[in-house]
């Protein structure tokens, strides 16, 4: 506008200098046709564009809102980090001005953000910093992953990785005991260094002979009769022997000996896992239970502008020095909506997969074994009646049926006890296996399920031999029993045990089938969630589980412009190609933090 202005006057000022020559008349022509021509210009000035212009607009797309008013759209306009308007593409156009930046999705689907609302950030990145046996498939290839990494470290130098899961092996070594491999293979190709491998789980672990040695892990005999480890077990052989399996707490005898990380590869790690949230179309990601060097990195980052993705985090009651602090100050709620941190995590069972799931029954396969409580069930009622006086959210990890229930109870003693606090939101974590008669108290209690549809992908094909199929059947992975309760229920990934990518926990939450996609019309299929539901629990239901629902989770005029764009319409395609759909575009605040080919 203001281009064509100086046009327009220099060369009607050209005109009038040159006029003269043409005689008086011209003249007055001349001046006449820049006063009608200026008007004409500040008339056109006036409504040459709109009032209020978007930053961006989004045109072309398939839209879901998540929004019950207006489930689908096509168009999307932002302005200062913030939705301005949701409609039609034309409807949308209206807002475009001058400096308007206009995405065409192409006919791509465009959702809210997707919230990863249980996971562990540092781990992630970690994860590709360490070995990754994620995807091992026989303990013969960890062993060759392992003698490659020994290969190139220094003598006494620690060997580190994440992942392996015995379960998931095509088969098994053939001098496993009590479920697991044994140590001999490991420390023969490690003599040099000590070895931790932690079990994809996190509830376990694998280490070789040096790491026993330097944490006094030795045989049993007349000089040393027991080694108990309140919580866990050093898991041993017919005579004694240590096998090198550690489960849930007795793997810290070996941890608490590993260096402290530098802080160039805390960053290094950190930047790693943002990396692969927005490459992955999260935008929010619930931290399931951190200390304050973590808490100070993320504000470090949040400074120097290198958030990519908007935490949540949990405190790790592990660290009761922390709670302890974190009780003094109060919660965090960030106003920028980066970094908050307002709940606890209580860690109060272990996982399926090493037997630790705290169960009401024994275990199908491993008679006379219940699994056990990791944290005093006790501290269950202590850190939920603190938490409703100070305002903290209470995420209580619970996989077993017993520990569900024994949280459940105590919950609603608390709930009892403070009855003028009705908007706790506390959590259960997993919520994975459930006693019939408790599934119904979700609802009734409003306690959110933090549930993650992708454990049953791949843990529901062994995990009936753990629980037999009554109980499978009537309590695990209930998913629409939850939903008829009442019950809100988030979804997520529980990462690095699970790949972080929220497609494959999409996926297992419509079809309830294992990546192979199989069985045919998937495992208990009445519990499926519709694409809506799962849509919701990864979107909305996320933002609801951290009181964040009035500001992001779903697209509507005012929220938050954290959007997740797709390849594929992943509302509509048939099963067989949601796993094949890929992230083309992640939107935080109405930047693009990451784009696809």
């Amino acid at each position: 506008m203001d281009a064509y202005y100086i046009l327009f006057t220099g060369v009607v000022l050209l005109l009038l200098i040159i006029s003269p020559s043409f005689g008086r008349e011209h003249y007055i022509i001349m001046k006449n046709i820049y006063v009608i021509g200026l008007l004409g210009l500040l008339l056109f000035s006036c409504n040459s564009g709109p009032k209020n212009p978007a930053d961006q607009v989004y045109i072309n797309g398939i839209v879901y809102t998540v929004d019950e008013a207006n489930p689908t759209t096509e168009a999307v306009a932002v302005k200062d980090g913030l939705i301005l308007a949701v409609g039609t593409t034309e409807e949308i156009q209206a807002f475009v001005g001058n400096n308007t930046q206009t995405i065409d999705l192409q006919g791509k689907t465009m959702t809210p953000g997707f919230i990863e609302s249980h996971a562990h950030l540092m781990g992630i990145g970690y994860n590709k910093l360490d070995i990754d046996l994620m995807y091992v498939q026989t303990y013969d290839e960890l062993i060759e992953k392992v003698a490659e990494a020994a290969a190139k470290a220094e003598p006494g130098e620690w060997i580190t990785g994440r992942g392996w899961h015995q379960d998931k092996w095509l088969k098994m070594p053939d001098n496993a005991i009590k479920g697991f491999q044994t140590h001999e293979q490991l420390s023969a190709v490690t003599p040099n260094n000590p070895v931790f491998l932690a079990h994809a789980s996190g509830h376990a672990s694998f280490v070789n002979q040096k790491a026993m040695e330097m944490a006094g892990i030795t045989p049993l005999g007349n000089e040393n009769p027991r080694q108990e480890v309140e919580g866990g077990e050093v898991l041993r052989d017919e005579l004694g022997n240590p096998t090198g399996v550690l489960v849930e707490t007795a793997s810290g005898l070996v941890r608490k000996l590993i260096p402290e990380d530098t802080p160039e590869r805390r960053e290094k790690a950190l930047e790693l896992a943002l990396k692969e949230l927005a490459e992955k179309g999260i935008t929010s990601f619930h931290d399931a239970g951190s200390g304050q060097n973590f808490i100070d990195l993320l504000e470090h980052f949040k400074e120097e502008n290198r958030l990519t993705a908007r935490l949540y985090v949990m405190l790790s009651s592990r660290q009761p020095e922390l709670i302890q602090e974190w009780y003094k100050k109060g919660p965090h709620i960030d106003p920028d909506h980066m970094v908050t941190v307002r709940s606890i995590k209580l860690n109060m069972d272990g996982a399926l997969g090493p037997w630790g799931a705290w169960l009401l029954e024994d275990y199908e396969d491993k008679p006379g074994h219940t699994g056990h409580e990791t944290m005093p069930i006790s501290l269950v009622s202590e850190v939920s009646e603190k938490g409703l006086q100070l305002g903290f959210q209470v995420c209580a990890h619970a996989i077993g049926d017993r520990t569900n229930r024994e949280v459940l109870d105590r919950y609603e003693a608390a709930f009892s006890k403070f009855p003028e606090i009705n908007d706790h939101r506390f959590r259960i974590e997993h919520a994975q296996h459930l006693h019939p008669d408790d599934i119904a108290r979700f609802g009734e209690l409003g306690v959110i399920a933090a549930i993650q549809a992708i454990h049953l992908s791949s843990d529901r094909p062994w995990a009936i031999g753990r629980l037999g199929a009554k109980r499978i059947k009537d309590g695990a992975y209930v998913w629409q029993k939850l939903l008829q309760s009442g019950a809100t229920i988030s979804n997520g990934t529980d990462a690095p045990v699970e790949p972080l990518d929220p497609i494959p926990s999409f996926y297992a939450s419509v079809t309830r089938k294992t990546l192979k996609m199989l069985p045919e019309g998937g495992y208990e299929p009445d519990q499926k969630m519709t694409r809506e539901q799962a849509l919701k629990s990864y979107t909305l239901d996320g933002a609801f589980a951290e009181f964040e629902e009035n500001f992001k989770g779903s697209i509507e005029v005012g929220k938050a412009a954290d959007f997740t764009v797709f390849d594929k319409n992943i509302m509509e395609v048939p099963e067989d190609e949601i796993l094949s759909t890929k992230v083309k575009m992640t939107v935080l605040g109405g930047k693009v933090v990451y784009q696809g080919d």
